[in-house]
This record gives structure tokens, sequence and C-alpha cells, in this order.
């Protein structure tokens, strides 16, 4: 018999990638569930407990189990009371690209009844709203790829014995919009923008003379400074409340230079304080 490290739920809207996420996880080691009802999670932790070498669970609980999902707030509740470490993992994307992926796949959605298709998005979100404020990480898919999404739920996901935070650093350009999935947003469009330098113009922030340029600004290693001590000030108290994982967003016009250039620098700088950190640039190449 083996002790259960860790149980993540993975839950989130249709179209969003909770298939992709399930099998990430199963390839990073955990026994995978899916489409299973709240009010069988603690049989299935029971009967998984009694395995000689499952020490991680994953159950993807979604809008499929319809009446039953309301279930799924207690159930999380048995489960932390009992000591089972349990995070839950959120994925959700635009409702264009949501619509676009579920005419792809050609099913129905499961609670769109006989109305539209983005009559069953409304009542999903609606009945995820609850479970959506719990998560402990929400991905946001509408521009990642199934490599990209496959980095963050790895990098989130790997190792649950090893404590401490984990931070995901996404560049992005602020003409694209938000990420609706970031706990911090930083905007360095106070710095000069490459792109008005003409040989910098076709390079990205990943090239040596447009980092050297954005990184040597007045006012950018004072950025990184104090943008450091605030993830450092933030760091026990997100533990504290067992929050692990932390998404910081930074930002500039295009996604392309500045951001790129300081998602790279921060994302260092963060690791040399032992903080396990990916990086991700949301928005590079798009232009």
């Amino acid at each position: 018999m083996t002790t259960l490290t860790q149980l993540v739920l993975v839950t989130g809207m249709t179209g969003a990638g909770r298939g992709s996420a399930a099998k990430v996880l199963e390839k990073t080691g955990y026994y995978v569930i899916d489409n299973l009802p709240p009010d069988l999670l603690s049989a299935a932790v029971e009967t998984v407990q009694k395995s000689d070498d499952i020490d991680r669970l994953a159950v993807v609980v979604d809008a499929r189990s319809r009446e039953f999902f309301a279930g799924l707030d207690e159930a999380i509740e048995v489960l932390r009371d009992q000591g089972v470490s349990t995070r839950i993992l959120y994925l959700e994307a635009a409702d264009e690209v949501l619509v676009r992926r579920q005419e792809a796949a050609r099913r129905p959605h499961p609670l769109s009844l006989e109305g539209r298709l983005m009559d069953g998005f409304d009542r999903e979100r609606e009945l995820l709203r609850r479970i959506r404020g719990r998560a402990d990480i929400v991905v946001d898919t509408t521009n990642l790829n199934v490599h990209q999404l496959g980095q963050r739920i790895h990098a989130a996901f790997q190792d649950p014995d090893s404590g401490g935070l984990r931070a995901s650093v996404m560049s992005f350009g602020f003409k694209y919009g938000l990420p609706i999935d970031a706990d911090m947003v930083a905007d360095l469009r106070f710095l000069p923008n490459p792109f008005w330098v003409d040989e910098l113009r076709p390079l990205s922030g990943l090239d040596d003379s447009v980092s050297d340029y954005v990184l040597s600004q007045p006012r950018a290693e004072e950025f990184l400074e104090q943008y450091e001590r605030l993830v450092a000030l933030l760091t026990d108290g997100y533990l504290r409340e067992d929050k692990h994982f932390l998404t910081i967003a930074i930002g500039c016009t295009g996604g392309r230079h500045r951001s790129v250039a300081m998602s790279e620098a921060f994302a260092e700088r963060l690791r040399a304080q032992g903080v396990r950190t990916l990086v991700v640039h949301r928005d590079l190449g798009r232009e």
C-alpha cells in the first residue's frame, strides 16, 4: 500500500484542453481517471491508496457530470479533511476559440441541450464559476499550443514532494489583450521600444542585441530588483495560504522585444532564488 502524495483535479471549459492536460499528467507519472462524478472521488482515492505503485492521482471532473457536479465542493473538503493533498487545475480559453475547437471536434456541448453552442458555454461558465475561484492554477489556453500547455502542466506538477513556490513568467503584448490567468502583471511600456531601432526591429527579445538594449535602459535594472523583492515579499504568504503556483505576466506593446527580454532576465533571477520557473512567450511570432 502506498501513500497518495497528491491529487490533482483537472477541470475547466469544454475545449480548453482538459484531455491534453490529463495526457501530460499521465506522462508525468499520475494515474488518470476521466469524467468521474464528484460523489465518487473519495471512493476513487481510497481504491488508489490500496495500490502498491500509485502515489499520484489526477481526476478530470467537469460539466459532463451535469447535476452531480454540484457535489464537488463538498468532496474536496472531505478529502482535504482526510489529509489528502488536493490541487485544482482549471483550464479556460476565449469563447471564439472554444467554439472553433468544439465545431472542429464535431461534438455537441454537454450543456447545450437544444440551444446554441454558446448557450452551452454560458451554462458551463456559470456551473464552473465557484470552482474557478478555488483553483490553485488557472491556465488560459487561448494562445497556447499543445506543446506550450504541456510545458505549463509539467512544470507545475512534475514534482509534488518538493514544496516551495513554482512560477511561470509569461511575456505578452498588450495589443493582444491581458492574460486572464495572470496573478501579477507588469507593464514595460515605460522603456524605449526596440521596434523603433531599425537594426533591432526584425529581431526579438531572445536575441542578445535586443536583450542588451532593453536591459541597459535606465530603470530596467531597478525594475528587475524591485519586482524580485515584491515576489519575495509575497512568497511566504502564498505558501502559507497553500498557493504554490504563481503566474507573472510581463507585457509590452506587441510582446516581441521588451517583454520577452525582461521575462527571460526575471526568470533567471527567480531561479537564482530557488524558484522553479518556466518562461512562456505568449505572443512571440504573432506579428
